[in-house]
């Protein structure tokens, strides 16, 4: 009799429904209603413009809203286009050498807001470095459009070190956040172990330190470059003439009419940004 009444106290603990959580009671967002629907609009809102601009950058026809067959010609067009070629060598140099400086740069300063005991004013170190994340980009643009313009009416220089350090400045913080989630989430027996066995401070980051930290300074480096490939602001602000990026060339052709060589520009954008974030989520995701 004791094990009936253990069975029926068993089967009646038991959710009626297997495919909903055992607690009902919890809250989750997926168990909303209408939930599936918002979320299958605001994705079609936003790639169906990105794969409509992918379909015409393929069109023969000049109209970017008529469709006059499969091509290959804008394409072509983009690859023996002067400008174009110019502008995308430039904005690679830059966005290199940007990616290069502020990764180094992230990399000292998470060390110093991870690797220390807590110190007054660490908050206020954090805010500081993640400055450019919560201003907006354009009011960060003409303060530097402002302080650049004294420097070079004093030097008479106006060369593309101007746009390499805004850029650097700008993608400090988005090299940062994935180097500390790192520095954050890795074990300090190792680093303990090696200091133990007298390893000096040096010789303990690059024999110990560095080598586990590495992945998270090639996501950082990876998305501080996407950030500098893709920035249209900060550039129209801070750029001389001549110095055009390919996003403020791309800009400044929308303004005497949309293309089907300014959609291959885009589809090619895409796929590179695409490219590099799929190897950033690969190389920054933690691992069993």
């Amino acid at each position: 009799m004791a094990e009936a009444f253990a069975s029926k106290v068993d089967t009646g603990s038991r959710p009626e429904n297997p495919s909903k959580p055992r607690n009902s009671a919890r809250f989750s967002i997926r168990y909303q209603p209408g939930f599936t629907s918002i979320a299958v609009f605001c994705f079609v809102m936003l790639y169906l413009p990105m794969v409509i601009v992918v379909i015409y950058a393929f069109n023969e026809a000049t109209s970017v809203s008529t469709w006059g067959g499969f091509s290959l010609k804008w394409f072509v067009s983009a690859y023996h286009n002067d400008e174009v070629i110019d502008a995308t060598l430039r904005s690679f140099q830059i966005a290199i050498i940007a990616a290069l400086l502020s990764t180094i740069a992230a990399t000292m300063a998470a060390l110093a807001t991870t690797r220390t005991e807590a110190y007054p004013g660490l908050t206020f170190t954090y805010a500081a470095i993640n400055q450019p994340l919560m201003v907006p980009e354009i009011v960060t643009g003409v303060a530097l459009l402002i302080f650049f313009s004294r420097i070079k009416i004093l030097t008479g220089y106006d060369g593309l070190a101007y746009l390499i350090a805004a850029h650097t400045a700008f993608c400090v913080p988005f090299a940062y956040l994935p180097i500390r989630a790192r520095l954050e989430g890795m074990d300090l027996t190792l680093e303990r172990a090696a200091a133990d066995l007298y390893a000096t401070p040096w010789r303990t980051f690059r024999r110990v330190t560095l080598p586990l930290l590495w992945p998270g300074i090639l996501a950082g480096f990876m998305l501080a470059f996407v950030t500098s490939l893709d920035d249209v602001v900060i550039t129209e602000f801070v750029k001389s003439g001549g110095q055009d990026t390919l996003p403020t060339y791309m800009l400044g052709q929308l303004r005497r009419g949309v293309t089907p060589e300014i959609n291959a520009l885009s589809t090619v954008f895409l796929l590179l940004s695409i490219g590099i974030v799929t190897l950033f989520f690969f190389i920054s995701r933690k691992k069993d």
